[in-house]
């Protein structure tokens, strides 16, 4: 079955958020600080993939603050080892793929020396942070060739050039990924071949930015030559176009019939999906759930929990026909996606979300303070009346979930955006 996942952040995952700091307080002890609390954010993520049946997450370039920057002089990866070792090892015994993404300045190909010292000391801080977890070689660092800067033939050999002078535990790790601006995919195949460097397929950049056929499965099956056995599966990245913005970019959820269709597409081809989507882990459970057999319906059941009380927001309607798709069906995966997909659409209407936070409010009626009860009541009349927002209502919900310790509440998505 193909592997899908999620990129550097999660929604709905207690304690897994990454902490960073500006440059001038960025000090030896509050980079351990920082630093500690990434890493316990990192374990708490890998966790949660592990519980969910999620099998690639790609790692934050963050998880580091100032990294590559002689702002940071902490030899972290001694500093962290026991953590690496225990999170590391989660991993590999989980048989999780991980990977990670320099951003937009981490250019290999710029004309500017100084440019690409900074790239190249980047790609040695992800490759030395991928070895601290013991990754081999089936997990990569994904790049772009970076510009153009008005000559792409000459652009294109500085890459090959600078690349050819990079660690050869970098040159394991390196992937090259096709943009939506500079270079399409088969510029991306023409550099790569020569250097052997695997050739990640984005369909949305194709899509934006193409050459030639606009069949995906065309493209990923020209791609998969470029993955070496030492590389591990073919890996692609998918996402879908947001209509209402800019090309090129991410949808807020997955639209899970668009999907199945690609999945219908590409699914005989030994391939792993990374999801680029702004809900995340969200749309991953959701993809991965709707590939599975039934055999996964505790893992569809476990999501509706998280959906319930954000369906029974929206309308009544929704939560109880969610509800009663597990009645009519042995492994209603679709259908269930399929209708929180059009319930999510609907319109705020303040008696649907007064009925639910009052349910929620049920979890702390008996544990509650006095005055904890009255604030609550004290906002939802508030908003009742129009002079507080919803958000302000359940922020003081989620408030009380973390006080009480309820996990079940924390990862609903019930709390999602407030």
């Amino acid at each position: 079955m193909i592997n899908i996942g999620y990129a550097c952040l999660a929604l709905g995952v207690p304690n897994s958020g990454i902490k960073s700091c500006i440059m001038k307080n960025a000090t030896d002890e509050k980079l351990k600080e920082l630093i500690s609390h990434n890493l316990a954010s990192l374990e708490n993520l890998v966790d949660y993939n592990i519980h969910n049946n999620i099998r690639m997450f790609r790692i934050s370039s963050d998880i580091i603050p100032f990294a590559s920057s002689p702002v940071n002089k902490l030899e972290w990866w001694n500093l962290f080892q026991a953590d690496f070792d225990r999170i590391g090892r989660k991993i590999g015994d989980s048989g999780m793929r991980i990977s990670m993404h320099p951003g937009q300045y981490t250019v290999l190909n710029s004309p500017d020396e100084g440019v690409v010292e900074r790239a190249v000391l980047d790609l040695q801080y992800h490759s030395r942070f991928l070895d601290c977890l013991g990754a081999t070689s089936r997990n990569k660092i994904i790049l772009h060739l970076g510009g153009v800067y008005g000559d792409m033939e000459s652009a294109v050999k500085r890459f090959a050039d600078n690349y050819k002078n990079l660690d050869q535990g970098i040159k394991e790790k390196l992937v090259l990924e096709n943009d939506d601006r500079s270079y399409d995919i088969c510029k991306v195949l023409e550099t790569a071949e020569p250097l052997g460097i695997p050739v990640v397929y984005d369909n949305l950049h194709n899509e934006v930015k193409g050459c030639g056929s606009s069949e995906h499965r065309m493209w990923v099956k020209e791609c998969s030559r470029t993955w070496s056995s030492s590389d591990g599966r073919q890996k692609i990245h998918y996402s879908q176009q947001n209509k209402d913005k800019q090309p090129g970019a991410h949808t807020i959820t997955i639209a899970i019939d668009e999907f199945m269709k690609f999945h219908e597409s590409v699914k005989d081809l030994n391939i792993d999906i990374m999801l680029e989507v702004k809900d995340k882990n969200v749309s991953a459970i959701k993809c991965i759930n709707c590939i599975s057999s039934d055999e996964a319906k505790g893992s569809l059941q476990r999501d509706w929990a998280r959906y319930k009380y954000l369906m029974m927001e929206k309308s009544q309607e929704c939560y109880d026909k969610s509800r009663q798709l597990f009645n009519d069906y042995e492994y209603p995966s679709l259908e269930f996606y399929k209708l929180t997909e059009s319930c999510m659409e609907l319109a705020e209407k303040t008696g649907q979300a007064v009925n639910a936070a009052e349910h929620v409010w049920g979890y702390f009626k008996e544990t509650a303070s006095e005055q904890e009860k009255n604030r609550f009541f004290k906002l939802l009349d508030g908003y009742r009346e129009g002079n507080v927002k919803l958000a302000s209502v359940k922020r003081s919900l989620y408030r009380l979930a973390k006080k009480y310790d309820s996990r079940y509440l924390q990862e609903s998505y019930y709390f999602v955006g407030i």
